[in-house]
């Protein structure tokens, strides 16, 4: 139906909102009614409207803040060969997901956003193990990369489910896909502070940014997917499709 194709993509990106008991607005909420003929305007607008309070969370809706999110690890063979080149990434902390801009919204069985976001900031404590280029350089230290000007397309399906006379929805799949056009990163206190192996590594990542992050994409894409799936569908389990559509 109209209203849950609709309310899935607003959901989707991180619109979240309940109505209190005496039925008054929360301020975080933009509603929207599904006879509006510019109702994709009206979503978009009801998720630029979000941004600050998906930075701080919002507890009475048990949304966690995205500033920053946080992410396990990453293991990345950056060179091949016996004495290949190996990076872990832990604890990672994301953040700039808040910022972001919706620039489009299709709607049908399968639903789709593109979103835009100025840039992303990680951080992670690093590790590595192997050959670079010539230099043995296994240590461990800290990670810092942005990547800037980052596009992400999300795409996905969801079902309903009746609670209690109201609907609510679940996303049954989930995939985002990022594109970035600029990649900074650098390490810092690796290798006891060998100040050769840290301008080599970091000429290296300085070179090969782009290569890096495309060896970054599948674990990045699947941890993304099954984080934010996880974060929304908390949501929606609190959440009816009627508290955000007006007739």
């Amino acid at each position: 139906m109209k209203t849950t194709r609709v309310c899935a993509i607003l959901l989707l990106i991180g619109c979240t909102a309940t109505l209190s008991a005496d039925t008054n607005q929360p301020e975080y909420v933009k509603q929207c009614s599904r006879s509006d003929p510019k109702l994709i305007t009206c979503l978009i607008d009801a998720l630029h409207h979000l941004r600050p309070y998906l930075s701080a969370g919002i507890p009475e809706i048990e949304l966690p803040a995205v500033e920053p999110f946080r992410m396990d690890e990453l293991t990345l063979s950056l060179t091949g060969g016996v004495n290949g080149y190996k990076v872990q990434l832990r604890d990672l902390y994301i953040r700039g997901a808040s910022n972001y801009t919706v620039e489009d919204i299709k709607l049908g069985t399968a639903f789709q956003a593109n979103v835009r976001l100025p840039a992303l900031i990680l951080d992670a404590h690093y590790s590595s193990s192997g050959v670079l280029i010539i230099l043995p350089a296994s240590g461990n230290g800290t990670f810092h990369a942005r990547f800037g000007d980052a596009r992400a397309l999300v795409k996905g399906n969801v079902s309903t489910k009746p609670r209690d006379g109201k609907t609510y929805l679940n996303v049954d799949k989930l995939d985002v896909e990022l594109r970035v056009k600029d990649v900074q990163m650098r390490v810092r206190k690796i290798f006891n502070n060998n100040r050769i192996l840290t301008e080599a590594t970091n000429l290296f990542l300085r070179e090969n940014g782009q290569e890096v992050l495309k060896v970054m994409e599948p674990q990045l894409k699947r941890k993304l997917s099954a984080l934010f799936a996880g974060i929304v569908n908390q949501l929606l389990r609190h959440v009816p499709v009627e508290t955000f559509l007006t007739p």
